[in-house]
């Protein structure tokens, strides 16, 4: 089993920063892929982005590429999630997902269904 807990969530103004931090618990190595999803109120969960545990490669929606960067650090178990030039279509609880099994195709860690781990959530409120 994994654990994930996200923070860093709040309330900031329109092209403001912010970065969540999501910290894995319990058989963090066993992972391969960790993602960022968000969901607004009303809306459907999307993908935002998702990263290989062990490899450089990361993924990214195309709504938040060059606004959002995702890194890792392994040896604290941690992936975040930098967050600059917020807009107010950013508002959601964004949720850390982690996925145990690999996945060769990049197209697989942007499914919510290819992860098994999911945490709870932390709100994002972008002011206008």
């Amino acid at each position: 089993q994994v654990q994930l807990v996200e923070s860093g969530g709040g309330l900031v103004q329109t092209g403001g920063s912010l970065r969540l931090s999501c910290v894995a618990s319990g058989r963090a190595s066993s992972t391969y892929s960790m993602g960022w999803f968000r969901q607004a109120p009303g809306k459907e969960r999307d993908f935002v982005a998702a990263i290989r545990r062990n490899g450089p490669s990361t993924y990214y929606a195309d709504s938040v590429k060059g606004r959002f960067t995702i890194s890792g650090d392994n040896g604290r178990n941690t992936v975040y999630l930098q967050m600059n030039s917020l807009k107010p279509e950013d508002t959601a609880v964004y949720y850390c997902a982690a996925d145990s099994r690999y996945r060769s195709a990049g197209y697989f860690l942007t499914l919510g269904e290819s992860y098994n781990y999911w945490g709870q959530g932390a709100q994002v409120t972008v002011s206008s």
